[in-house]
């Protein structure tokens, strides 16, 4: 009789622990990769023709391309912090990009995907470029995340695990060592902590240094775009195809490991391609649209933007509607079941109704930025922007994606009428948490 009722009980908490461990794995996992400083025109679903990216457009050809997706700022560690936090990060004074080993990041009020994510039962793993502060207080170790490989600052050699310029490749908090190729390596441990956390949901943050200068890529790969005659698009021709493979690995690893219909995937750049900043250009293209990383024309804030989730997603659907990588956050929350407070005060909206396919509506009324001191708002169509004094417009961007034709003579109604939008907004920001006397440099 007592080996009986052993016996039902250990079914019955082996029942329990089965029920369990479906519950977890019925959440979806979230991976979200993000490029640095990948060029608007320099993916095959938007055209290029000298870089295949068969990997990277696979993602769209599965899932959801967005056409006119944009981050919230120009540049690296102001876009990050947004991106980390679903919220303008001008609500909490994130202008510029912090300098190598500064004392400043994204401010401990703020919480991060990360956080969010882990609060919900989520295993968490920041790999590659973090450049939201080097303090203890600010390692992604103390902000959300379980697991961290990469690097704090703002770059990194492709080939040197300790650079001397920007410090060292970290395992955790301590130095690692680099086998072989930058790119190559985090594609690599992605695929690990996939696999490794195949039974139990888990949010993934896969923020490459590729495509960013300094300009590294592989005797192999700069074999195989020999073809292709300036040397700088030369080497970032081979620079975006490790990215594009490291991507392919990575969706290999969901698909081998059974997670793919359970795992929603994104895909975005962190600003446009950088033309126009001196010796950090990396020979990208934003074309058709005008403009470069630090720029709030359409080629610095405008980026490749795409998601997947195998069975929830339409195959090969576009969306024209405008998002913005603050959306992010509340889509994977929405996504993992995980309910959001309104005293949050997020900025970003839940995309599933348009990935679906469920809704056609737009989910912002507007969108606005602000790049020390410089405007720009898109409402609908239209867009105000005023990169310098002498160059400003008005901009229809569904007939004009290149913001060639300036249509304030024609309508200085609208324009008014964005500008108050826009000062209405900035009005209500704090001023920066930090002055680094001008604070547009590029990395």
């Amino acid at each position: 009789m007592k080996r009986t009722t052993g016996l039902l009980l250990l079914a019955a908490l082996g029942v329990l622990c089965n029920q369990a461990v479906s519950a977890a794995v019925s959440k979806p996992s979230f991976l979200l990769i993000l490029a640095d400083d990948l060029g608007y025109g320099d993916v095959g679903l938007h055209g290029c023709k000298d870089i295949p990216t068969p990997n990277i457009d696979s993602i769209a050809r599965n899932g959801v391309r967005f056409t006119d997706g944009y981050v919230s700022a120009p540049v690296c560690a102001p876009s990050r912090a947004g991106l980390m936090t679903g919220r303008y990060q001008d609500r909490f004074g994130f202008q510029g990009n912090p300098a190598r080993g500064a004392d400043w990041g994204l401010p401990r009020t703020e919480k991060t995907f990360a956080d969010r994510m882990k609060a919900g039962g989520y295993a968490t793993a920041c790999l590659g470029k973090w450049h939201l502060g080097e303090t203890e207080a600010l390692h992604p170790l103390n902000r959300g995340f379980d697991e961290f490989f990469g690097f704090l600052s703002g770059m990194h050699s492709y080939f040197e695990a300790d650079d001397k310029a920007w410090g060292p490749l970290l395992r955790g908090r301590e130095r690692a060592p680099l086998k072989g190729y930058l790119t190559d390596a985090l594609g690599d441990e992605a695929c690990d902590f996939i696999r490794r956390k195949s039974g139990s949901p888990w949010f993934l943050y896969l923020a490459f240094n590729g495509v960013h200068t300094p300009m590294h890529a592989t005797p192999e790969k700069l074999k195989q775009f020999a073809g292709i005659a300036e040397e700088k698009r030369r080497t970032y021709a081979g620079m975006v195809s490790s990215l594009d493979d490291a991507v392919g690995r990575v969706l290999e690893a969901l698909r081998t490991s059974g997670q793919e219909e359970r795992t929603l995937v994104f895909l975005l750049s962190d600003n446009g391609g950088p033309l126009i900043a001196g010796s950090a250009a990396n020979g990208a293209v934003n074309a058709p649209l005008r403009g470069s990383k630090l720029q709030l024309w359409e080629g610095g804030i405008r980026v490749p933007f795409m998601a997947q989730w195998k069975g929830r997603f339409p195959a090969g659907r576009v969306v024209h509607q405008p998002v913005i990588s603050l959306d992010l956050l509340p889509t994977g929350l929405a996504a993992a079941g995980i309910p959001i407070s309104a005293e949050w005060k997020l900025d970003g909206r839940n995309l599933l109704p348009l990935l679906t396919g469920a809704s056609e509506a737009p989910v912002h009324d507007r969108l606005t930025w602000r790049f020390y001191g410089r405007p720009a708002i898109r409402e609908g169509a239209w867009k105000w922007v005023r990169q310098s004094p002498k160059e400003q417009g008005l901009f229809n961007l569904t007939e004009d994606t290149g913001e060639q034709r300036d249509r304030n003579t024609e309508k200085p109604e609208m324009q008014q009428a964005l500008q108050q939008q826009w000062q209405a907004w900035a009005d209500k920001l704090p001023p920066p948490i930090h002055q680094d006397k001008g604070g547009t440099k590029a990395h």
